[in-house]
């Protein structure tokens, strides 16, 4: 049986909190999702949560809340899922590519300083793998030139920078609830904010642009609603969301377990020639959504051992293709080799190892035992 990068947790617990959210009135808008905003807020450290259906929901919903548009650029990294550029293209602005750091791969304040013109109006920070980007720099950034920040934390929910909670360190945060993630609702995300008018700019837009829920309606006995934004239907369902609550229960286990799982591949790739995994950057605390080792490609050739470990049952994946060199941003940004050179060259080499809380000791050493096989 292959030993998958990631995969979800689901116990009894989390079974019955589904069940009883099917026997309940609501299946969807209902006590569940307001619940479980609240639940996720108070770890993220933030006044105010907005569920939506997925993590790039939560990503369109924060572009939307910070007025960004035709006209507007916006700063990303790279290295990150092509939902991060993506959902600035969905409002009309423009993606602008901002290299990584060398050894973290997480974005580079001195590069996003670099990019910055007289249009760009917002960047956004990916938590690349569970780790803090640098957010004390970019907020400095973003200070001195009037831009919002956006923290795509689809990897980090638990992370900290500084002691505080990743949720509370930009403008608007993203966290995802994909299986492999942390916690799951099936599918599903969440935006954080400290700004009200934000909070309901992006409830009015998961709902179509209308700001009267179905609930609200119903409390006041009234069919009327108005739309006054052009929305999309992102509402995530009670469903999802007693999932939701009843696994961030567990989170700080799973959390520990992560992080003593990649203690643990550090100290068993000591002895491995030509891998190293990620730099840690100071003054964090890493969530762990990905176990990323950088091959040495003058030594060993990524996709012979790609190949080699998933032909062993080691379900090791790539995280990611650069977007600016996928054919679609290509086509219509103009991007191709050359702009990030440090993630470019990072790419060739990088192999995510599997890392999930419900990972043994016994197949995280068989994965240990695999690789150094494949790398000969």
């Amino acid at each position: 049986m292959t030993i998958p990068y990631g995969r979800q947790s689901i116990d009894e617990d989390d079974i019955a909190a589904v069940a009883a959210a099917l026997r309940s009135d609501w299946l969807t808008t209902g006590p569940a999702v307001a619940a479980f905003e609240e639940a996720v807020a108070v770890v993220a450290g933030a006044p105010h949560g907005v569920a939506v259906a997925t993590g790039t929901a939560g990503l369109h919903c924060a572009v939307f809340a910070a007025g960004l548009g035709p006209g507007d650029e916006v700063i990303v990294p790279p290295i990150t899922f092509v939902a991060s550029a993506n959902a600035v293209l969905y409002e009309g602005a423009t993606p602008v590519f901002a290299d990584v750091k060398a050894g973290s791969l997480l974005l580079d304040p001195d590069c996003v300083e670099d990019r910055i013109t007289p249009r760009t109006r917002a960047i956004v920070g990916v938590d690349y793998a569970g780790q803090p980007c640098d957010w004390d720099r970019l907020r400095d950034l973003a200070t001195r030139h009037g831009l919002i920040l956006i923290d795509d934390a689809c990897h980090a929910l638990g992370a900290t920078f500084h002691g505080r909670p990743v949720g509370s360190l930009a403008d608007l945060t993203v966290f995802s609830f994909h299986p492999v993630k942390h916690i799951t609702t099936g599918e599903g995300g969440l935006v954080t904010t400290a700004d009200p008018a934000m909070d309901r700019a992006m409830r009015r837009f998961r709902s179509h642009g209308i700001g009267a829920t179905a609930a609200h309606r119903e409390a006041a006995a009234d069919w009327r609603y108005e739309q006054t934004a052009l929305g999309f239907n992102y509402r995530i369902t009670d469903l999802q969301c007693a999932l939701g609550i009843s696994q961030l229960r567990k989170a700080p286990a799973w959390l520990d377990r992560r992080r003593a799982l990649a203690a643990a591949y550090d100290r068993d790739l000591e002895g491995l020639p030509g891998v190293r995994p990620l730099a840690r950057e100071p003054h964090r605390e890493h969530a762990y959504h990905l176990y990323v080792i950088r091959l040495d490609t003058t030594r060993h050739d990524r996709e012979a051992v790609f190949r080699r470990l998933r032909a062993d049952g080691i379900g090791v994946n790539v995280h990611y293709i650069p977007v600016h060199l996928q054919p679609y941003h290509r086509k219509r940004l103009g991007t191709g080799v050359g702009l990030c050179p440090v993630a470019e060259a990072a790419y060739e080499g990088l192999l995510s190892l599997p890392l999930h809380q419900s990972l043994t000791d016994d197949q995280r050493a068989r994965v240990v035992d695999r690789l150094a096989a494949a790398l000969g």
